[in-house]
């Protein structure tokens, strides 16, 4: 028997009612010649069959094959779609899998900004409850995703001891970054990142679409060249995250006994090897694995050779929710020494962009409820029934601003 074998229904997690049962998926035998399809044909968003291993632009291999290769890298970096539920089962079942073969592990988060880093030391101590942990790393302000999707692999590290690192800083200094350039941030305030190895052409013309899809500084959309000075603060935003994460990683692997590390990061920062893994080896750190899982029906012409060392399939859409959806604001934050939360960015077409919330508004009341802890905005928010309104008070540029919140009829 295989120890991949003896840990099917390894995880067993209880979190009020919600059961969590793990099992192994093994895929066929490694050597299977890869299908090539036709664009447009059915099998054409067939080729990664839910619960099997494909090596892009190679074939499939086994389940044991997959995490056997991963196991002997030095880091091994799992993507995802963070409000995915199926792609954080794929990650439960791959932490599970790596941790029989190489049981000295450390698991980093990009969920999480290096300031609270002594809150995950005393989760994985058992030393804070879940409601006492997710206040502690402030999970409302720093990540808005429904934390009941990462409980799972919260609850994993815990149960075996493993210490979650995390990876990321904080959204000011990227939206500083974003908006200065790197050498508009004084030294000290960059929390200790270095400046970022240079871009590759193709990383460069991987992230101009996703540039190019608002309007900025007067351009239409699309109208954007590699030499921007504007796109090149997004890039130099962007590659600040992907050398923070990389950086934060390298330090892990230098603890006793060289542990096998595991980043727990969006898809975005992993693909072609582009963003996390191109800084990983500008800090000599070559043996990375990078896994991806891989939606059913999507289309296969998508799968090329360097996306990925390996993708795994699973269905497209979950069949079990961990909770129905809750109202969001859109909205990162912090909480301000004088109390109220201060904003920290607003998101595309969200709710609090069509309310007329801006970057550096401080939120004082909400309801006409004082905000006085993360938890008073985040509670708020999350009572409000689908089709009502929530009048929030603001401090603007030193001036108290009052407008109206408005949630539609069906929640997003």
């Amino acid at each position: 028997m295989t120890i991949f074998q003896s840990i099917s229904a390894l995880c067993t997690l209880y979190r009020g009612g919600f059961v969590v049962i793990m099992s192994l998926a093994l895929g066929a035998a490694p050597g299977i010649a890869w299908a090539q399809t036709k664009p447009g044909s059915k099998e054409n968003t067939d080729c990664v069959p839910v619960g099997s291993w494909i090596v892009p632009g190679g074939g499939k291999i086994s389940g044991t094959e997959g995490i056997a290769r991963a196991a002997k890298r030095d880091v091994v970096l799992l993507g995802e779609m963070h409000d995915n539920a199926e792609h954080h089962r794929w990650q439960l079942q791959t932490l599970a899998a790596l941790h029989a073969a190489r049981p000295d592990m450390v698991i980093g988060f990009e969920m999480f900004p290096r300031r609270v880093q002594k809150a995950l030391d005393q989760w994985v101590a058992g030393e804070l409850s879940e409601a006492e942990f997710l206040a502690a790393a402030d999970w409302g302000g720093v990540w808005s995703t429904d934390a009941n999707l990462y409980l799972p692999l919260f609850h994993f590290a815990r149960m075996n001891r493993v210490p979650m690192v995390a990876l990321n800083i904080d959204a000011r200094l990227r939206k500083a970054v974003a908006a200065k350039g790197l050498d508009g941030v004084p030294e000290n305030e960059r929390e200790g990142v270095m400046p970022p190895f240079a871009p590759s052409d193709a990383y460069l013309d991987y992230l101009m679409p996703f540039y190019g899809q608002h309007e900025r500084g007067g351009r239409k959309k699309g109208e954007v060249s590699r030499d921007d000075p504007d796109f090149r603060r997004f890039v130099e935003g962007q590659q600040l995250w992907d050398r923070a994460m990389a950086q934060a990683i390298r330090s892990a692997l230098d603890r006793p006994g060289r542990p096998l590390v595991v980043g727990i990061m969006g898809s975005g920062h992993i693909k072609y090897g582009y963003g996390v893994p191109h800084q990983l080896k500008d800090l000599r750190v070559t043996e990375v694995a990078t896994l991806l899982p891989w939606n059913s029906g999507t289309a296969c012409d998508r799968i090329v050779t360097g996306l990925a060392d390996a993708v795994f399939g699973v269905a497209a859409e979950s069949p079990v929710s961990p909770e129905p959806p809750r109202q969001r604001l859109g909205i990162r934050f912090e909480m301000a020494q004088d109390g109220g939360a201060r904003v920290l960015q607003v998101g595309k077409r969200s709710i609090a962009e069509t309310a007329g919330i801006r970057d550096s508004d401080v939120i004082t009341e909400a309801a006409g409820m004082p905000i006085k802890q993360t938890d008073d905005i985040v509670e708020i928010v999350k009572r409000q029934a689908p089709g009502t309104l929530l009048p929030l008070k603001l401090k603007r540029n030193g001036e108290t601003v009052e407008i109206i919140a408005r949630f539609p009829a069906v929640s997003k």
